[in-house]
């Protein structure tokens, strides 16, 4: 590709290669380290501030760099690229130091408009550099596109590997080396210098192979040590103290933190009142992303050692089933694994998406003697998605347990954590049930409240909609459901119980004095769970669960968010929660502990998008509003309208799409980063093919925005069938190949909009080139939080629909920008006024 060019050249594009590499990586890197510091929405919020800065720094080259040219392009550039990593380190280094707690108070928005401003900072030094090397450089715009290209969407895999290897908050101080690295590629250039009056003159501007090796030695010593600089979660009130633990390990799934060893009363889930009070055990604590929690037992052999286990409400299937083949859903450390093995199975069969937790209870090194798990006779550990693993393998257990399978940070922002949420969907329980033996059970438990069934009464409609959908009449025959005053325990037959298996149930329900919530045969005393239950149909169930507070409707792939309580389509639900946190009535916020976070959550979201815009105004609106000020009153409302629908339709496919196959692939951050790959790749794509195939008349414009919004209405229709198929069962390679040619098209087709829009603008007056620029940006920055409360509100598959419906409405306003570029000398009128001074 590039042997037709000099050394120069090739310096020149490794340069942007690396620059727009690290540009990407900052924006997943990002996402992992807000999880842990703050919540989990963070994915969409990260992209937001990237396009924020980009935009922004575009524009400050259009209005203020104008002596940047072809001759001196690349030593500006290796500056800029500098600058552009020692932003990021500072910036980071002050994000560390800034928590972000959960406060009900004004201080809350200074704090989230601290965190834009530190988070979108480097993009905007990385915007400077993007543009310039785009549209100042003497080399093809072309060949420069696609080298940008293609250092983003291989940045977006690097991501992955990188987080492999050391920690979040190293990996980006390598991040940072590595936009220093491209700076020294560009110094390597032929290039006049810098003039010495230019604010990018600094001595340290010039050395950035110095400032690479230097961030490159923090990153690898930071990583080396246990107590380096190390970002510090804020939630709900609590800070953590990185001082108390043992070990940390981050990969791209989650920051694993374990404890000290303490002795003290066991931790239990559920515990039964008849726990004798003088059992002791040591264990240790297990922390996830910052907030969520687990502990993990020091296992002995010694006889009744670990008989405090058959006290928890998590292992009540176990008294009707305890031998044959079992599997445990969410090993964490190992505690269900260790119940199975106690009540007496032999072939057990642990399945985990976290490598860390495996790694930690096999490692002779680290937890194994610890944990114990790993010893146990028939156990066998599997690295992988639950519901994807369960859905490919042939075998049968007689008992699937999933108990207590979440982040803390994910139950309390649940709308916007996809990992958890995959495995509480109508599709991901047919996977697990079907995995069944004929007579065997599975198992599941949640939080509960014993005042109002809200989340239980979910887990319940879950379960009977599973049912339904292989063909059972009556779910209830299928259904029993114990508790104690916060935790229940549902266990779903694949054959209505048998009389011999309520009997062990209710004989160990009475024992250890669990609340029998339902049965069969049994009238059910809650009426919110006597209504689901009685229902017959999947449109029954529906139809019933629309009239509670908070949501029990069964979540579905399309509408995933199983841990989100609170419906945006229901005001009331959203005001009667803040009314009973203000005023603290316990019943309501009890019953809703998830609750509470999705109404945290939901604020946050809704604060985070208004403070956006008000940034938005002041680093877009304002600078770009003077191209606007004298030109054609058509052009600006045409084009502003145009730019606009793109922005949004762009941002709500693009985050709809990355949602749909999370659920798919496994994992929001496989989903992230094959998801940014395939729509920057593919519009980068359509945005070259653009340039060769113009549409150049009306019906160009119709067979193009026809396509793509055809395509995109059509893909919720189809796409559940290609998700469900075979694929389901293959491996993840296979997973993420598919999602790749799913986006593609639309990919493809969305990137013919901004380069076409950008032509026949020009065509007319360049002048408000700025200005539409920045309207796309803007749409682009707030449509990211608006598609994330679209699909916890309505479904991912709506998101998808908005999308496909704004590319719809361009096409009135892209055939009037076609007429005004075809007779330009008619746009002499309606002018706009010159602004007044």
């Amino acid at each position: 590709m590039f042997a037709k060019y000099s050394n120069n050249s090739l310096k020149f594009f490794c340069g942007v290669f690396v620059l727009c590499m690290s540009v990407l990586m900052v924006q997943i890197i990002q996402t992992r380290i807000l999880s842990v510091v703050s919540l989990y929405y963070m994915a969409f919020f990260s992209i937001s501030m990237a396009m924020l800065g980009l935009t922004g720094g575009a524009l400050i080259v259009y209005f203020k760099l104008n002596h940047i040219d072809q001759k001196n392009v690349c030593a500006f550039l290796s500056r800029i690229s500098t600058a552009f990593a020692l932003c990021l380190a500072i910036c980071f280094l002050l994000q560390l130091a800034s928590p972000l707690p959960t406060i009900r108070w004004a201080t809350f928005g200074i704090i989230w408009l601290k965190a834009i401003l530190l988070l979108a900072a480097p993009f905007v030094v990385a915007g400077i550099a993007v543009s310039l090397a785009l549209t100042r450089s003497s080399f093809p715009v072309g060949i420069t596109y696609g080298v940008d290209l293609l250092g983003a969407a291989i940045g977006c895999l690097v991501t992955l590997a990188v987080l492999q290897w050391m920690d979040a908050a190293s990996a980006m101080f390598i991040v940072a080396a590595l936009a220093a690295a491209a700076g020294w590629f560009f110094a390597s250039t032929n290039s006049e210098p810098v003039p010495d009056d230019s604010v990018f003159s600094s001595k340290v501007l010039g050395r950035p192979g110095v400032i690479a090796v230097a961030l490159t030695v923090l990153a690898c010593a930071n990583s080396l040590v246990q107590l380096g600089l190390q970002p510090v979660a804020a939630k709900f009130g609590r800070i953590e103290r990185l001082d108390a633990f043992d070990y940390v390990k981050w990969n791209s799934f989650s920051r694993i933190a374990v404890n000290r060893p303490y002795i003290e009363p066991p931790f239990l889930w559920g515990a039964s009142s008849t726990l004798p009070a003088s059992a002791v055990v040591e264990e240790r604590g297990m922390n996830i992303d910052g907030f969520a929690g687990t502990t993990m037992p020091k296992y002995s052999s010694d006889p009744g050692a670990m008989d405090f286990l058959r006290y928890d409400i998590t292992n009540l299937a176990y008294y009707a089933r305890h031998a044959g083949r079992s599997a445990v859903i969410g090993v964490g450390s190992g505690r269900d694994v260790l119940s199975a093995s106690l009540f007496g199975f032999r072939d057990i069969t642990a399945v985990e998406l976290n490598p860390v937790f495996v790694d930690l209870l096999t490692d002779p090194k680290k937890l194994r003697s610890y944990a114990g798990v790993a010893d146990l006779p028939g156990v066998h550990f599997v690295v992988d998605d639950g519901r994807s693993w369960f859905a490919r393998t042939k075998e049968k257990f007689d008992l699937i347990q999933m108990s207590m399978v979440d982040t803390f940070a994910a139950t309390g922002v649940g709308a916007f954590s996809l990992s958890e949420n995959g495995l509480y969907t109508v599709e991901g329980w047919s996977a697990f049930l079907n995995a069944l033996s004929p007579d065997g059970l599975f198992t599941v438990s949640r939080w509960h409240s014993p005042t109002a069934t809200v989340e239980i009464g979910r887990v319940v409609s879950l379960a009977a909609a599973s049912l339904m959908t292989l063909g059972v009449e009556n779910p209830r025959d299928h259904i029993y459901v114990a508790g104690v005053s916060n935790l229940a325990t549902i266990l779903i037959s694949r054959r209505p119980f048998a009389s011999s298996d309520l009997q062990k149930l209710d004989e160990a329900s009475q024992t250890l004095q669990f609340d029998l919530i339902a049965r069969p045969g049994q009238a059910v005393t809650d009426p919110l769970l006597a209504d689901l239950l009685a229902a017959r149909s999947l449109g029954d169930l529906n139809a019933r669960a629309i009239h509670y507070f908070l949501d029990v409707s069964p979540p579905t792939d399309a509408r995933p968010f199983f841990f989100n309580q609170l419906r945006l389509a229901h005001r009331g639900d959203m005001i009667t929660m803040a009314r009973a946190l203000r005023s603290g009535q316990d019943a309501l916020i009890g019953a809703g502990l998830v609750a509470v976070g999705n109404l945290i959550a939901m604020g946050t979201l809704f604060l985070i998008i208004l403070l956006s815009a008000v940034v938005v105004v002041f680093v877009i609106v304002l600078p770009a509003r003077s191209s606007v000020r004298q030109v054609d009153l058509r052009l600006a409302l045409t084009g502003s309208a145009y730019f606009l629908l793109i922005g949004l339709g762009f941002m709500f496919i693009e985050i709809g799409l990355i949602q749909r196959i999370s659920v798919f692939l496994g994992h929001p951050v496989y989903a992230l980063s094959i998801g940014l790959f395939s729509i920057i790749l593919s519009t980068g794509i359509g945005s070259l093919l653009s340039e060769r195939f113009t549409p150049k008349r009306p019906i160009h414009f119709t067979i193009w925005l026809g396509a793509l919004a055809a395509y995109l209405l059509s893909l919720p229709l189809w796409l559940p069938t290609v998700t469900h198929s075979w694929l389901e069962t293959s491996t993840l390679f296979l997973r993420a190949l598919a999602s790749i040619v799913v986006i593609f098209p639309a990919g493809l087709l969305m990137g013919y909009g901004f380069p076409t829009g950008m032509r026949l603008t020009t065509a007319i007056d360049p002048k408000p080139t700025p200005w539409l620029w920045g309207v796309n940006g803007a749409a682009g920055v707030l449509a990211a939080g608006l598609a994330v409360a679209c699909s916890i509100g309505f479904s991912v598959d709506a998101t998808i629909r908005v999308g496909g419906i704004c590319y719809i409405a361009l096409l009135p306003f892209a055939l009037l920008l076609w007429r005004l570029s075809a007779s330009p000398r008619n746009v002499t009128t309606h002018m706009l006024k010159p602004a007044t001074r």
